[in-house]
């Protein structure tokens, strides 16, 4: 048993706060609901400091437990500032870690208000300690109370498109993409989907796969999610060879999205379109626009491999400097969910079993990770 500590302020070498502070919980297409966010812990002092366990705990009723990490779980949740995988569980003098954090639910009524952190480690227990001791308190409250995703039409139309890179587990390509921007950390991409498309054979790839052209969802009408007003748009960036991501030397922050549009919604919120087809950017600055408006056509430009749309929701109107929020896409069908093992065969021109027989209606939720759905059929 841990002593118990008078009500007062305590030394606390390991600081944390929440890097997406404006997430909320999401309905996934799994029916489940997601919470997403990162854990952003720094060594406040000289002395290293081992994380042993860190809890996630209702912030209501009971304060139960809904997650514990310790030993490999903990590692692999923990990450360096870059989100590269850390190397161990502890933190040297002076230095951060990021933590990532993914809990589900079974439906909204399970879901509590908010949420609280609880650390065990070994570390500085005071400002004069010079060798670690046994630490452990609370940290990092999450208000969740009152707060419900932006519903939003889906960007394109029609069958067979894939969410690439999407919510809600592990790190992956887009929740991994936390970037130092204006003297800030952001993870704009926490909820970003790249959207690829499929044809009535399961194909993504019909001819020579390092063409554009040859991408099933290449030059298809991308739509505004939601009615709001121009506030940045690129146009004239050529598409890149599909097969490998351009050069990073070549990439600027000014380049890194290729061709793209970014909407104003009101009320702090934000859509994002890149990797747009040269020359197709059918809007610009200022332009209001209604839900479903075509917007321009799916490309390859950018830092991209393959054409496909890259579509995010955001706080702000900066697509890298700006915090990204779960949204829900108001009706589509989910027809099946692929494997990871797919993925490189279908870009390389392979094809899947198409399972449109299992096909499931479903209204206002985020498409996860490798699901595939339809948007024309209840349009």
């Amino acid at each position: 048993m841990y002593p118990t500590r008078a009500p007062g302020d305590d030394f606390t070498p390991v600081v944390g706060s929440v890097l997406g502070a404006d997430t909320m919980a999401v309905r996934g297409s799994d029916g489940r609901s997601h919470v997403v966010y990162e854990l952003l812990l720094t060594n406040a002092k000289a002395v290293p400091a081992t994380l042993e366990k860190l809890e996630v705990l209702r912030a209501d009723g009971d304060g139960k437990a809904l997650v514990s990490l310790e030993g490999a779980g903990l590692l692999a949740a923990l990450h360096t500032l870059d989100a590269r995988p850390a190397a161990a569980a502890t933190l040297p003098p002076n230095e951060s870690r990021i933590l990532f954090v993914n809990i589900d639910f079974a439906g909204p009524e399970e879901m509590p208000s908010g949420l609280r952190h609880r650390l065990e480690a070994t570390g500085a227990a005071s400002p004069a300690a010079r060798a670690p001791s046994q630490i452990h308190y609370p940290l990092a409250p999450l208000d969740l109370a009152g707060r419900r995703p932006p519903a939003m039409r889906s960007p394109l139309e029609g069958a067979g498109w894939v969410a690439l890179n999407g919510c809600c587990s592990g790190a992956g390509a887009h929740r991994g993409a936390i970037q130092s921007v204006n003297g800030q950390l952001f993870n704009s991409q926490r909820f970003a989907i790249d959207w690829m498309r499929l044809d009535d054979q399961g194909r993504m790839v019909v001819g020579d796969p390092a063409k554009p052209e040859s991408f099933v969802g290449y030059g298809a009408p991308v739509l505004a999610a939601a009615a709001g007003t121009v506030i940045d748009v690129g146009d004239g960036l050529p598409d890149q060879p599909p097969g490998k991501l351009p050069d990073p030397n070549t990439i600027t922050i000014a380049t890194v999205d290729g061709n793209h549009v970014v909407i104003d919604h009101g009320e702090g919120i934000f859509t994002f379109y890149a990797h747009l087809r040269s020359g197709s950017v059918a809007v610009k600055l200022g332009d209001a626009v209604a839900a479903g408006q075509k917007l321009g056509l799916l490309g390859n430009s950018g830092n991209t491999s393959a054409p496909h749309l890259h579509f995010h929701v955001m706080t702000g109107r900066s697509p890298l400097g700006s915090d990204g929020i779960p949204f829900e896409i108001d009706r589509f069908t989910m027809t099946q969910r692929l494997d990871d093992a797919d993925v490189d065969p279908l870009l390389a021109g392979g094809k899947v079993e198409l399972a449109r027989s299992a096909a499931s209606p479903i209204e206002r939720a985020l498409p996860l990770d490798l699901t595939v759905v339809d948007f024309g059929s209840l349009r």
